[in-house]
């Protein structure tokens, strides 16, 4: 039963941003998490808090007129109270743009890293790993500034 536990920890993580969400999302997370998106954004990880998360994903995501976030193929590997999920992923971006494509979408892998705690499976990490990009590679940044 863990395993499909720590699957929809996972699928809750983008689930929860999709609908924009924020409380719920936050609960999915442990009190630290490292998140990844270097492959995307380059840089350094970064160790964040569950709130400081929401907060920059509510400021990005939230000016997007919608997202979906598809997360399939999940492979968990449980160790005790910690476990690896590793998962296919396609994340599409939807913003009006009068200057270009209304679209911009994401696919890759993304490995969670998660512990077991009295309140459940919760995410001390995240890598994404975008492997091919389509549409509008604008819309982020016009997303943004529209929060």
């Amino acid at each position: 039963m863990s395993a499909l536990e720590i699957i929809e920890t996972c699928t809750r993580m983008a689930w929860h941003a999709d609908r924009r969400e924020w409380d719920r999302l936050e609960a999915v997370f442990a009190d630290e998490v490292t998140l990844d998106y270097t492959s995307l954004n380059g840089g350094e990880p970064a160790v964040l808090t569950p709130r400081r998360i929401v907060e920059a994903w509510s400021a990005t995501l939230g000016g997007f007129d919608a997202t979906q976030h598809l997360i399939t193929n999940h492979l968990v590997d449980i160790d005790g109270d910690r476990a690896v999920c590793t998962a296919a992923f396609q994340a599409t971006h939807r913003l009006a743009d009068p200057h270009g494509s209304p679209l911009w979408t994401l696919g890759g892998t993304y490995r969670f890293d998660l512990a077991r705690t009295t309140a459940g499976w919760r995410i001390t990490g995240v890598v994404m790993t975008a492997t091919w990009a389509d549409g509008n590679q604008n819309l982020p940044a016009l997303a943004a500034a529209r929060t």
